[in-house]
């Protein structure tokens, strides 16, 4: 495998085209796109600043920098695990080896959520999220920051995920409305809340082996795998929600392609009534909203 050697390299420019050259060579559907992240991450500028101060002089450090972050993105990792962060929803969050990147398809997940968010805000001051399988905690903390009276509980099996979700919550200022447990999805949690949220993994077992190296090298198996169908966190979820929600609560899961139906169906099983679908940028339905009947919340009120 071809190594990108920058020695020669004196401007930042030089740096940035060399590896883009050594990018297109090796093939990388988005070449030019990593080496002008790469490039201008590393240099603490803005991507659309690199024409403008191309010719800065490229010292030895940051040479070096760029030269390994372009060899290891030769070999596979991906630009936002190089970089150690990726932004979601305008925030800027940590990555660690025990979560997921937060893609921009999961946006479609927090746009879902937030009228009912705002909407029980109208109406009570104040609402109760809980985020299932946080991961960096992307979406509890995109929705805490979009609303600044809400508070959050976020949950995941991963004792590395939680600290890395604490993590970004104190970062962004958000840790006075955030806290963040070790736990199984609902599994002994007496709250009650007002949404409940999560991207479980959903993809099913069998189709892990075709996903890209850069997805199974590098993202935590535990987020991806969804069981034989891809449908096991859904079957465990319909099952707990429903005692977990305050009257007039709603959940809102994100799901694979082609899983509409079926996540549905698990959920109507349960008691539940589909609120609205979300389709994310690609036109793919991304996100379902779901809510109990008024008799049913009732009735699980008082359980």
């Amino acid at each position: 495998m071809a190594r990108l050697d920058l020695s020669g390299a004196t401007t930042l420019r030089d740096g940035w085209l060399e590896m883009r050259a050594a990018f297109r060579a090796a093939g990388l559907e988005s070449a030019d796109l990593d080496a002008r992240l790469l490039s201008s991450s590393l240099a603490g500028i803005e991507p659309h600043h690199l024409t403008t101060e191309a010719q800065s002089v490229l010292d030895e450090s940051l040479r070096e920098r760029l030269a390994e972050a372009g060899n290891a993105r030769l070999q596979g990792k991906p630009v936002h695990r190089i970089l150690g962060m990726r932004d979601f929803y305008g925030l800027p969050f940590l990555l660690s080896a025990a979560t997921l990147e937060p893609r921009p398809d999961t946006e479609t997940l927090v746009i879902a959520a937030l009228p009912h968010v705002h909407a029980t805000l109208e109406r009570k001051g104040t609402c109760s999220i809980v985020d299932l399988g946080i991961g960096t905690g992307a979406v509890g903390l995109a929705l805490l920051a979009e609303c600044p009276q809400a508070n959050g509980l976020g949950v995941d099996v991963s004792a590395e995920a939680v600290a890395t979700a604490l993590g970004n919550a104190d970062r962004l200022g958000l840790s006075a409305r955030y806290r963040a447990a070790v736990g199984d999805w609902l599994s002994g949690i007496e709250d009650r809340f007002d949404l409940v949220v999560s991207n479980p993994p959903y993809i099913p077992t069998a189709d892990l082996a075709g996903l890209s190296l850069e997805v199974t090298g590098h993202d935590p198996l535990l987020a991806l795998d969804g069981g034989d169908d891809g449908l096991d966190a859904y079957r465990v979820l319909a099952s707990q929600v429903g005692a977990r929600l305050m009257p007039g609560g709603q959940v809102a899961m994100e799901i694979g392609i082609g899983q509409g139906s079926s996540v549905t169906g698990l959920f109507c099983a349960a008691g539940f009534e589909l609120s609205g679908k979300f389709a994310d940028l690609g036109g793919v339905e991304r996100a379902l909203l779901f809510h109990l009947p008024e008799a049913r919340a009732g009735a699980d009120k008082n359980n």
